[in-house]
């Protein structure tokens, strides 16, 4: 097991689940995972990672598990996590830049830490989802436009409005994250589970959830023990900062990510093809992050370092020894 660690980011402290070797001794990789997960979503990795030659630590983003909780909105905007992320770097390895590696919402953190703060992090492994560059407007726009102005559901507009996803979620936090892992898991009969209309629960029309070795009884108890503790409003307070993320991010519009980059996906998952809005991730990401190395795993969903850990080791330990 990793040594848990509370290490002051600035703003906030960060529960750090640290593997390999001290601190500053060694190249730092830090793992920022999505929603809704911990840095438990990491488990499989850290232990290569670390014994690979790097001080391997894996976060609990603010807002999850043992990490503070600030309450309002705004503390979670992008420009605040980012800023976390240059923070616990400084804690651990001053003189050094690290390297990220990012899942779900753990992706856009990653890429847009690497995109604003080059001279800390020299390279970026993000999975799930691609990067697409600084936004020309606020997702809210986007998918208002697509999905919520047609009648149609979308998941990100359910989480919009504060107390009503976390009401949801925090009535059997073991239920709501075993059914959202499993319904856009490589492992769900193809089927589609989010088409529904607006108006409807996010768990509304959900499979049920049959039983998988990715995803043992055991790794629930984890998840199930961290929300009950931390509840749900931190991590969909993330959600609800698409208007401040694209004001923070238009000064840098026309920067490229430059540094060595790595993105994984899954034909599986919506979000490695941003919902349907592109065919090919990592062409697309070249226009944005033009170094990135790119691989789609036939079969694999959304919760892909968890599903394919074998496959993902493999691809990561590879980038990483040639960085």
């Amino acid at each position: 097991m990793p040594e848990m660690r509370h290490i002051d980011a600035g703003e906030v402290t960060l529960r750090c689940a640290i593997e390999g070797a001290e601190p500053g001794t060694a190249p730092l990789a830090i793992l920022v995972h999505g929603f809704p997960e911990s840095w438990y979503s990491w488990r499989h990795q850290l232990g290569p990672i670390a014994e690979a030659g790097f001080t391997a630590c894996a976060i609990d983003v603010r807002g999850y598990g043992g990490s503070d909780k600030p309450d309002a909105i705004e503390d979670y905007a992008m420009e605040r996590i980012v800023t976390d992320l240059v923070g616990l770097k400084m804690a651990l390895c001053p003189d050094q830049a690290a390297v990220l590696i990012g899942h779900d919402w753990g992706a856009p953190i990653v890429w847009n830490s690497a995109l604003t703060h080059p001279e800390h992090f020299r390279a970026v492994a993000g999975m799930s989802v691609p990067f697409a560059g600084v936004p020309k407007r606020p997702f809210t726009d986007v998918f208002r436009e697509h999905f919520t102005s047609q009648g149609k559901f979308f998941y990100q507009e359910y989480f919009q409005e504060p107390g009503i996803a976390e009401a949801e979620a925090e009535a059997n936090p073991r239920e709501f994250v075993q059914r959202m892992m499993y319904s856009i898991s490589g492992d769900v009969p193809p089927g589609n589970y989010f088409d529904k209309p607006y108006g409807a629960t996010f768990l509304e029309g959900l499979p049920d959830p049959q039983p998988v070795d990715w995803l043992s009884d055991a790794d629930l108890d984890y998840y199930e023990n961290e929300f009950r503790a931390s509840g749900f409003r931190g991590p969909l307070n993330r959600y609800r900062n698409h208007e401040r993320d694209y004001e923070w991010l238009r000064q840098f519009d026309g920067r490229r990510i430059e540094q060595p980059s790595l993105f994984i996906g899954g034909t599986r998952d919506p979000a490695t093809f941003l919902f349907g809005a592109v065919s090919d991730p990592v062409a697309m990401m070249r226009m944005f992050a033009p170094e990135v190395e790119g691989h789609i795993i036939e079969g694999a969903g959304h919760w892909i370092q968890q599903e394919r850990p074998n496959e993902i080791n493999t691809l990561l330990l590879d980038w990483l020894g040639r960085l």
